[in-house]
């Protein structure tokens, strides 16, 4: 990557130390300054990583700065505003997921975008790790035999995370509670997108159902629904099934991808890429020969991780750190974004249809509750004792 970039940091939540570790590695990058409306925070922050110039209002920081590219790593409630501003004040403009709250809202920035002639991403990085790029390479080489048949993906959640599941749900006040889709809102948008980039129609047909865990019923927790299954379809076309869940153990985080010819099925928790056969083979074969295939992937898939060890990018943040570096290449050469606005927006889209379904379902069923008869002293006939 060539070329010199300004860097500023809207934010210093856990996220935007994931951001500032990876970009201070980068050549030719630096970070000009941060922003959070917590002084003592943003301090902590710069110390950090060395940065120099802290602000409590992004209107300052972009005035003082004049950074190239400000990533947004606030509660999403903020997102929209805050990269209109910096878009209308000619910055270029990574939004940590989910992009917006509404799709219109995603909309607007996107237009805006093209407007100014900048560019824009959302932080899917789970689309860059290094098996999802394998993915997406053997997918575009034709290894389905033709536009997926249908797709599965699989989110899961640990409620027991110390860090920021517990708060969330010690805190009555905590933003995630704000916002339309509340847990689900703030999380799905990663197993979201992996279904948005291989559709091909801009509006398919949503079918949700969402409901409250017996486990966090059980501990009186009503407001936030942690189980998710959503249906889409394209007219006669692509189908997908989305899950997710914070009781199915062990908690997946998988995309399966069915075609006409092959399949392929993508573990991201473990790093794996499996190829599935289309054809079967003859008799009995097919009882020894697929085993024997699925070990030598497994064993190739053992090499590929190790091999990332070896090379010092077998981490975390790997895919984060792919998604910064290829937004930045896009910038600096005028090259295509590396998420298209199309997925961001379809993705958009498809959690609007999803939140407004859980929302409307809720409230029917609270109608219901409230219009129902009394029938407390009856038999099962309806009949007094």
């Amino acid at each position: 990557m060539s070329g010199m970039l300004k860097i500023a940091i809207a934010g210093c939540g856990k996220i935007a130390n994931a951001h500032a570790s990876l970009i201070r590695r980068l050549e030719g990058c630096e970070i000009v300054g941060v922003c959070n409306p917590e002084p003592l925070k943003a301090q902590q922050f710069c110390k950090r990583y060395a940065i120099q110039r802290l602000f409590t209002e992004v209107a300052e920081l972009l005035q003082q700065t004049r950074p190239d590219v400000v990533h947004i790593t606030t509660p999403p409630e903020s997102h929209f505003e805050i990269a209109r501003l910096c878009l209308e004040q000619g910055c270029h403009v990574y939004v940590e997921k989910p992009f917006t709250v509404r799709a219109e809202q995603a909309e607007r920035l996107l237009n805006l975008a093209q407007e100014k002639g900048l560019k824009v991403t959302v932080g899917h990085n789970f689309q860059f790790t290094h098996v999802a790029r394998r993915m997406r390479a053997l997918v575009e080489s034709g290894y389905l035999g033709g536009v997926p048949v249908h797709m599965e993906s699989y989110y899961g959640y640990d409620l027991a995370d110390p860090i920021y599941a517990r708060a969330l749900l010690s805190d009555k006040q905590h933003w995630v509670r704000r916002l339309p889709g509340k847990l689900l809102h703030n999380v799905i948008s990663h197993g979201v997108a992996r279904i948005a980039e291989f559709l091909t129609s801009d509006a398919p047909r949503v079918t949700a159902c969402g409901f409250v865990s017996p486990f966090l019923k059980s501990i009186n927790e009503n407001d936030i629904v942690d189980e998710l299954r959503v249906i889409l379809c394209e007219g006669e076309g692509t189908t997908a099934y989305f899950t997710f869940s914070t009781q199915m153990k062990p908690s997946l985080h998988e995309f399966r991808m069915y075609g006409p010819k092959n399949s392929l099925v993508l573990d991201q928790d473990h790093e794996i890429l499996l190829k599935l056969r289309g054809r079967r083979f003859p008799s009995y074969a097919n009882k020894f020969i697929p085993p024997a295939l699925f070990a030598k992937q497994h064993l190739g898939n053992l090499l590929h991780n190790f091999r990332q060890v070896v090379d010092r990018d077998f981490h975390l943040y790997s895919g984060m750190n792919n998604l910064i570096r290829s937004f930045y290449s896009s910038i600096l050469q005028d090259g295509p974004v590396p998420i298209p606005y199309r997925e961001i927006l379809l993705t958009a889209r498809i959690m609007d249809a999803i939140f407004d379904q859980l929302r409307t379902c809720r409230s029917q069923a609270q109608l219901a509750v409230q219009a129902a008869p009394v029938t407390v002293g009856t038999d099962a006939r309806g009949a007094e004792p």
